[in-house]
């Protein structure tokens, strides 16, 4: 196997000493793209917090870059987590500074270089992101799909080893999806990147997962590559791949 970026063992992770989820073992390798999915509700955003070092387990061991992400130190754990980027479901963009600013965020909090090395490393990730010539916007000047993705151009600005993504593509159009997803692959295929993405949109998942663990009954239901889910006949499973979208067809 591939050098692993992430490893949990028998982990269980929750709120307030109640579990979420219970018994999850989960690998990433180096260069993959993990899609992490399941219905509504099951879990997928708070195993994504634990993973990034927002949410202590309740159980297990979480391994980041070969280190145990929760038994290291504040400071230890703070750089280790600098080698990770995170773009949020809801953007998390500041209202209030131009798009310049909310990418340059992590440069000039993390990194000493001087103001114009910034403000191109800005441009420069602006354009592979296709948001070319929009840096002093402000976010609410900003269509859904560019909000996404200043998102990850925020995120990948770092140019970090691994990026974890909460439903980069929900509430946008198929057109305006799928060019979020060709930039996913592009963070893998150019930039190296490996990612773990939550999602429940089908259509994303076949285009760029390379492995997905779907959660369900409070743990980890399946697991394998996209194909093997979709030809999976376990009814929960099942459900997910075929059943829901032939639903939301014939309400459509």
């Amino acid at each position: 196997m591939s050098e692993l970026l992430i490893e949990c063992r028998d982990v269980s992770c929750g709120y307030d000493d109640t579990p979420v989820l219970e018994h999850v073992d989960l690998q990433v390798a180096r260069g993959e793209i993990l899609a992490i999915l399941g219905p509504s509700g099951c879990g997928k955003s708070t195993l994504l917090r634990m993973l990034i070092g927002l949410l202590p387990p309740l159980a297990g061991d979480v391994q980041l870059f070969d280190r145990p992400l929760y038994a290291i130190d504040a400071d230890e754990r703070r750089e280790l987590l600098h080698r990770a980027g995170v773009a949020f479901q809801q953007d998390a963009l500041f209202e209030s500074i131009t798009l310049e600013d909310n990418v340059a965020l992590p440069l000039r909090e993390l990194a000493r270089l001087r103001e114009p090395v910034v403000r191109e490393m800005v441009r420069m990730r602006l354009g592979l992101v296709g948001l070319a010539g929009l840096q002093q916007r402000l976010p609410n000047e900003l269509s859904g799909g560019q909000r996404k993705r200043a998102a990850l151009a925020r995120a990948s600005i770092m140019d970090p080893e691994l990026i974890a993504c909460d439903e980069p593509t929900a509430g946008l159009d198929p057109v305006v999806a799928a060019g979020i997803d060709e930039l996913l692959l592009r963070f893998r295929d150019l930039l190296g990147m490996t990612l773990v993405v939550v999602s429940h949109e089908l259509t994303s998942i076949r285009a760029i997962a390379t492995r997905a663990l779907m959660l369900a009954n409070g743990g980890v239901h399946a697991a394998g590559t996209v194909d093997e889910l979709a030809a999976s006949r376990d009814p929960t499973v099942y459900e997910f791949f075929h059943a829901r979208p032939a639903r939301e067809a014939r309400s459509a």
